[in-house]
């Protein structure tokens, strides 16, 4: 049974990249994107509908957690995370999000590269749309997804915001 007492708590975070929502509950992030996102309210919508929970400003001791790392992160000292996470979607959408995550920091994958690897090879538009509704950007690192001739493709966090994650983890210098 769901529990929907304990509410899904929002709060804005600043970031080198600018200012991102985050959601938590207690113990798992749920949520993590740019403020300027377009699909941003349809995004806690659905999150709010698949996880049964009302949204409300708060605290959850992940906040802490997250911004911490964040910083290490942007600072260039920290490659991997290690914030318990629940992303809750079609089973398809968490294959994908699942095979994101074992894509390697400083590492990219083309979209038909990631349905290989989830075994569903003649899938990539669906690959791609399920990797366009991941809720938590970063940690779930859906920047790492590039096109077949290795072009920089959509990122709801902006084209200009994925290359300079993807430079942060290629080793260029630390930013911003």
């Amino acid at each position: 049974m769901t529990d929907t007492t304990t509410p899904l708590f929002i709060r804005q975070i600043e970031t080198r990249l600018g200012p991102m929502v985050a959601g938590a509950t207690h113990t798992e992030l749920v949520l993590l994107e740019f403020t300027d996102r377009s699909i941003l309210d349809a995004q806690v919508a659905r999150l709010e509908q698949r996880m049964g929970r009302a949204r409300e400003t708060g605290d959850s001791p992940i906040f802490e957690q997250l911004v911490g790392q964040l910083e290490e992160y942007f600072a260039g000292s920290r490659r991997d995370f290690d914030i318990p996470l629940r992303a809750p979607g079609t089973e398809f959408q968490e294959l994908v999000w699942t095979a994101l995550r074992t894509i390697p920091c400083g590492a990219t994958r083309s979209y038909g590269e990631l349905a290989r690897a989830i075994g569903r090879p003649t899938a990539v538009r669906a690959v791609a749309h399920a990797n366009r509704d991941n809720r938590i950007a970063i940690l779930i690192p859906c920047h790492r997804v590039i096109g077949a001739n290795g072009t920089l493709t959509g990122y709801g966090g902006g084209l200009w915001r994925k290359q300079k994650l993807l430079d942060l983890e290629a080793g260029a210098e630390a930013f911003l």
